[in-house]
């Protein structure tokens, strides 16, 4: 169904995506850490429909289904590395932080830290080129803001 999208993706020179192929990418970033610790949890999922809602000026139901379309997505991309990478050469800097926080935000939707999570966290940020310091900053935005 995506096979266009990611062979785009992992060219050997990506362009930069379009806002709905950006959608999808972002958002499957959001569900391959909601799987990470191997329990897709209803708060999680719950908490990728808002995080998409928000961001994109999405009524709940598209929110929902454009999550559900980056599930297929999900299942269907390359490892993290090689997806993350793609997704870095084809979306602006201020759009990755934002998926950053978004992630944070699905990370501690079910109440829990997992390893798993912590340890995918670090490595998305990473080679989303986003820094230590701005990961952080986002946690503790996310954390500020569940109040």
């Amino acid at each position: 169904m995506f096979a266009d999208l990611l062979r785009r993706l992992t060219a050997p020179e990506p362009q930069k995506l379009s806002d709905p192929d950006a959608r999808l990418a972002l958002g499957a970033l959001l569900v391959r850490i909601a799987r990470s610790d191997g329990h897709y949890a209803a708060a999680e999922i719950q908490q990728i429909d808002c995080a998409l809602a928000a961001r994109y000026a999405l009524p709940a139901t598209a929110a929902a289904a454009l999550r559900a379309d980056c599930e297929v997505l999900e299942a269907e991309a390359p490892d993290t590395v090689r997806f993350t990478r793609a997704i870095k050469d084809a979306v602006g800097y201020d759009d990755r932080l934002a998926v950053i926080a978004a992630m944070w935000s699905v990370v501690l939707a079910d109440g829990l830290r997992e390893e798993e999570e912590d340890s995918l966290m670090r490595m998305i940020s990473s080679l989303l080129g986003v820094s230590d310091q701005d990961s952080h900053k986002a946690r503790l935005r996310v954390i500020a803001d569940r109040g």
